[in-house]
């Protein structure tokens, strides 16, 4: 069974032994087309419940990506040295970038660990509040200062905020974009011209992790950044839309300078990674079309998610990542102990939006179960809103 071809609904119970069977080689991945949701597909008391908390991507890996890491079953027990250096390669050939550029690995911590060491204590690393803040609290635990910067009305990377921050203090200006937890991106001539001109006076790290589920990446990225000579870094995952999240595998797209400390420091050893992730990622690279597919799903399934807000009348983000971050009226706490009720995980909250929830898209029928709680919960309690102007 290819991935194009349609399957007809299924359990959850059923979907868990699909993935069994794929991972034994016996199929390939399931398709990505919407699937109408059935009584069958409700988690059965004990079961757990579905995770639409964590902005995984349920789609993937890919088939041919399955097939890779099988081939390396067999050579387990040897070490992970020529495969790093093809997958810089593949990534070099993807982003246009000499291999001297790439730095692999999910190197947020590391690199907020050494900004900050670097230079000594009480330096300044800036950041929209609230949002990811991986490198922030690898910063702030060996010294560093983080400072928030509140979101803009539109919940965007406040940009001219973050820039009168910026001061000889500043040790870098650390954006998300597409943010998290908002799924807002800035516009890409506005963030362009300001990396630019910041970057001149401090060190600017984007994190694209959500870009290739927002349309007009090439014009988005800021890759070319860093291949014009700018003071820029910026930081891909294959956690996301590539699905391979269990994996913990991404790169850096980094200046020659801090890429050749980071290497001084082991950061780039081939033995930091194992075979399987950076055979997985190689494969990744080859399978333009499928990263195409799973971007159209997950559009679809998050515009199915905006009809259903706007009807309900609340306030929602204008997200282009692979989840919805809306207002729910009620605490945090108690929304998402309802949902949990109904059999949906939708994980923290983030303050100081202590009354809205992010939920990540999740397989089709899981969107459907999760909506129709959201539904339940927020029109047993009566609570409507104007839908945000930023949509």
């Amino acid at each position: 069974m290819s991935v194009d071809s349609f399957m007809g609904p299924i359990s959850r119970r059923d979907w868990l032994k699909l993935i069994g069977l794929a991972t034994a080689g016996t199929i390939t991945t399931p398709p990505l087309v919407a699937q109408p949701l059935t009584a069958a597909a409700r988690p059965n008391a004990g079961e757990a419940p579905v995770r639409l908390s964590l902005n995984e991507n349920p789609f993937g890996p890919a088939s041919s990506v399955i097939a890779a890491i099988q081939r390396e079953f067999g050579q387990l027990c040897r070490y992970t040295d020529m495969g790093a250096g093809q997958l810089q390669h593949a990534i070099s050939a993807k982003e246009g970038v000499s291999v001297e550029h790439i730095v692999l690995g999910e190197i947020l911590e590391p690199l907020g660990t050494h900004l900050s060491l670097k230079g000594g204590p009480g330096g300044e690393f800036i950041y929209s509040d609230p949002g990811y803040t991986a490198l922030i609290d690898a910063a702030s635990a060996v010294g560093g200062i983080g400072i928030p910067v509140p979101l803009n009305p539109a919940m965007q990377n406040d940009l001219p905020a973050i820039g009168a921050k910026v001061s000889p203090r500043t040790r870098a200006i650390f954006l998300v974009n597409p943010h998290n937890p908002t799924g807002t991106v800035t516009e890409a001539d506005e963030l362009r011209r300001f990396v630019r001109e910041t970057s001149s006076k401090a060190l600017v790290i984007v994190d694209e992790a959500y870009l290739e589920f927002a349309d007009a990446f090439t014009r988005r990225t800021l890759a070319d950044r860093v291949r014009a000579g700018d003071n820029v870094i910026v930081f891909r995952t294959f956690a996301k839309i590539y699905g391979l999240a269990g994996l913990e595998i991404g790169y850096g797209l980094v200046p020659r300078p801090i890429a050749q400390t980071l290497r001084q420091q082991g950061l780039d050893n081939p033995h930091l990674f194992n075979r399987l992730a950076v055979a997985a990622a190689t494969a990744s690279l080859a399978d333009a079309e499928f990263v195409s597919r799973v971007a159209a799903t997950v559009a679809h399934e998050r515009e199915i998610w905006l009809e259903l807000l706007h009807e309900l009348q609340v306030k929602v983000t204008d997200s282009r990542g692979n989840f919805v971050f809306f207002e729910t009226g009620l605490p945090h706490a108690a929304f998402a102990a309802s949902l949990l009720d109904a059999g949906i995980d939708i994980g923290r909250a983030f303050p100081p939006y202590d009354r809205w929830a992010r939920i990540s898209i999740g397989l089709p029928e899981e969107n459907a179960l999760a909506r129709a709680a959201v539904r339940q919960v927020l029109g047993r309690s009566g609570i409507k809103h104007r839908a945000s102007d930023a949509r």
